[in-house]
């Protein structure tokens, strides 16, 4: 079996300011970090995926300090990076394609936001025929009103993400599962 792509969404600076809403999750970093530090040692590949904004009022559009990696989670010279304007990373990016070329057949996703781009993702990779797998504690989310305006806090909307998701798309996992998987190949 040969080894997942770790794939870690969104772990720009911007993520970690105020303005960026009540978050869940808040050890997600560390065990992003602890599975980065993993991939890299097995020499098993990893994708850097940054969001960059097409609006200038936004944390992420080109030129802010949010658009930037967080300094614990940058990329290594080898390691890919793809960027993107929309919450899917398979969009208008090369992933899928990357992947491909490299005989990839299983994805790990970690990152932000569990109901955005984490979800988007996932839901591409699941119905594009790879083996995924979203590991729950290295994602992250904000709360969120719902349709009807109730606010949902981020523990509710990051575990309705991932309801979304088993199963159907993708397997949920905590980080020591994705160690094994990893460990596995």
């Amino acid at each position: 079996m040969a080894q997942p792509t770790l794939i870690i969404i969104d772990m720009q600076r911007g993520m970690l300011e105020p303005a960026a809403g009540l978050r869940n999750n808040l050890d997600a970093p560390a065990r992003i970090g602890e599975l980065l530090q993993a991939w890299r040692l097995a020499g098993a590949p990893v994708v850097h995926v940054r969001h960059i904004s097409r609006s200038p009022d936004s944390l992420f559009a080109p030129g802010q300090t949010g658009v930037e990696f967080q300094p614990a989670l940058r990329p290594l010279p080898q390691e890919h990076v793809v960027e993107k304007n929309v919450p899917d990373a398979f969009i208008h990016s090369g992933l899928e394609r990357w992947l491909r070329v490299r005989g990839v057949e299983a994805v790990v996703i970690v990152g932000v936001s569990t109901n955005n781009s984490v979800e988007a993702t996932a839901r591409s990779a699941g119905n594009l025929g790879f083996s995924t797998h979203v590991v729950a504690d290295g994602c992250f989310t904000f709360a969120k009103a719902d349709y009807h305006g109730v606010l949902r806090s981020a523990d509710e909307v990051h575990a309705m993400a991932l309801a979304n998701l088993q199963d159907e798309y993708a397997q949920v996992i905590e980080s020591r599962a994705a160690l094994a998987l990893l460990r596995q190949a």
